[in-house]
């Protein structure tokens, strides 16, 4: 049996998967920031005769500081990850700061997955075939990241946000797998499930929320989203880095996931949560 981590679990694609595992009679943990779906996601679990096996981590995974206390709660809970799966993330349509100052899509979005990834790094290496899973949407082109602005100061639109953050995730994968596929024996797969029917986590001014429904009505259900994320929890592939979209593998090879500029962008977050 395996021990499952899923941020953004109580909702969608997490919400799905959580189910799934504790069905296969896997350990599963949730990190979610609302204490009532936390309850509701026990409840079921109780219900599934899966009480022991699940449970919930209060966390505002926009905070840095509820990121690494929901860290240090998922350490001492489970010595040992065998997945770790990302998929909180919320729109904004208008530019928010977070109460420690981050726009709120960096800090949910790509700071989370950073420290959630680097954080758990010492649990994932105790499992046997330890894999990272970034729901987040490879592939966008390099120069979509704004270096001079990365918090987007300037010109900010939600979607573009969400895009910005996408790629922001690819580098942050590059990099992870080049310090620890190697040395830890860690897994790192990014996913793009395609437009899926989730509840769409945000809030929308009136005429993207009218995109939305639209886009709701022509999504694939959760269950069709489900077969590619399934498919790399079951087996993780065995280059140190993978990316697919609606199940297609991508190239990671290209310029696209240039290592220097992960490297670069490891650095800058590094010097960031140092300063603030």
């Amino acid at each position: 049996m395996s021990t499952l981590v899923i941020a953004g679990g109580t909702d969608g694609i997490g919400k799905a998967l959580a189910e799934r595992h504790l069905d296969r009679g896997d350990t599963v943990l949730v990190i979610g920031r609302d204490p009532a779906k936390g309850r509701a996601y026990l409840e079921r679990a109780r219900a599934r005769g899966a009480g022991d096996r699940a449970g919930f981590v209060t966390a505002d995974l926009s905070l840095l500081k509820d990121t690494t206390a929901a860290v240090e709660e998922v350490a001492a809970r489970a010595p040992a990850v065998d997945a770790l799966v990302l998929c909180a993330r919320h729109y904004r349509f208008r530019r928010t700061v977070t109460p420690e100052g981050y726009e709120e899509n960096f800090a949910l979005f790509y700071l989370s997955r950073y420290l959630l990834g680097h954080g758990l790094v010492p649990a994932l290496s105790r499992a046997a075939r330890p894999v990272v899973v970034n729901v987040a949407g490879p592939g966008a082109p390099l120069d979509t990241v704004r270096w001079d602005d990365l918090e987007l100061r300037n010109g900010y639109h939600g979607g573009a946000a969400l895009g910005h953050g996408g790629k922001l995730n690819d580098l942050l994968a590059v990099a992870f797998a080049d310090r620890y596929a190697a040395t830890k024996g860690i897994r790192y797969v990014l996913v793009h499930p395609g437009v899926t029917a989730t509840g769409f986590s945000g809030e929308y001014d009136a005429e993207t929320l009218r995109h939305i429904r639209s886009m709701q009505q022509r999504a694939k259900p959760v269950s069709a989203a489900l077969p590619p994320i399934v498919d790399v929890l079951d087996d993780p592939p065995a280059a140190p880095l993978s990316a697919f979209v609606e199940g297609h593998r991508i190239r990671v090879d290209t310029p696209d996931f240039d290592r220097t500029a992960a490297l670069r962008l490891e650095r800058i977050t590094e010097r960031l949560l140092k300063e603030r």
